[in-house]
């Protein structure tokens, strides 16, 4: 019986406003350094693909954890413009870009995600956030509406490990005082998400939004691929009665 659903951040509930390899372009033209849209998103997509977990673990304070986060960070976006140019002022323009993606504005909510989330907590089930996000997420959610439907939020540099490991998802699970087989983790990735929540023993629900499905994909006894958000209140019902 499913007592607790967890979801992915960006990319499940809310999504940039603009490309993110658009508003690395746009921000570094305005710091002097003028690259393709393209060949920004191909060479952040390969830092990131690279990089190690964002994820620093217990035994950290807060402030140190926002800085270890930070400079995680600024290693990425270094590694992206390393084969493109050089700027005047390299710290000026990460600190331009870190402040722009935590600004909730430059962020929108899928339109679906709050009435399914309101009609989850409706049928008594608990809700979490479990996300590779650093700490800004926080404020996005909260500055997008979203916190208040949630018991708890678990982000990897606090939690010590980043999806896809098992362990993140054990920090998740326990604090909702849930075991993996009363848990759903909902997420857009199949390898980060979907396969990882397999792998945790919980129920898992691939949120694909590219393909359009017609209707709820069942691929197994506790997993599905849906097209949207309003679909997981029947499927919850569907998995707490298997």
């Amino acid at each position: 019986m499913i007592r607790a659903v967890f979801f992915d951040a960006a990319g499940t509930l809310f999504d940039s406003r603009e490309p993110i390899g658009r508003t690395y372009a746009r921000v570094a033209r305005a710091h002097g350094l003028d690259a393709p849209e393209e060949a920004v998103a191909d060479a952040f997509r390969r830092a990131f693909q690279d990089a190690p977990e964002l994820a620093f673990g217990r035994g950290h304070s807060s402030a140190e954890l926002r800085r270890l986060e930070r400079n995680w960070w600024r290693e990425r976006v270094a590694e992206t413009f390393a084969p493109l140019g050089q700027f005047p002022d390299f710290d000026a323009y990460f600190d331009a870009l870190f402040a722009y993606f935590a600004e909730p504005a430059h962020w929108h909510v899928f339109p679906e995600g709050e009435p399914a989330l309101r009609r989850l907590k409706e049928c008594g089930v608990k809700l979490g956030v479990i996300s590779n996000f650093d700490y800004r997420v926080y404020r996005i959610l909260e500055g997008l509406g979203l916190a208040q439907h949630f018991d708890s939020i678990t982000i990897s540099s606090e939690a010590g490990r980043a999806k896809p490991h098992r362990e993140i998802f054990e920090v998740a699970m326990s604090r909702q005082g849930v075991a993996p087989a009363e848990a759903m983790h909902v997420g857009d990735s199949e390898r980060l998400d979907f396969s990882a929540a397999l792998g945790a023993g919980m129920a898992a629900v691939l949120i694909d939004r590219e393909n359009g499905l017609d209707e709820v994909e069942t691929t197994g006894e506790a997993a599905a691929r849906v097209s949207s958000l309003a679909d997981l209140p029947e499927l919850c019902q569907l998995f707490r009665s298997a």
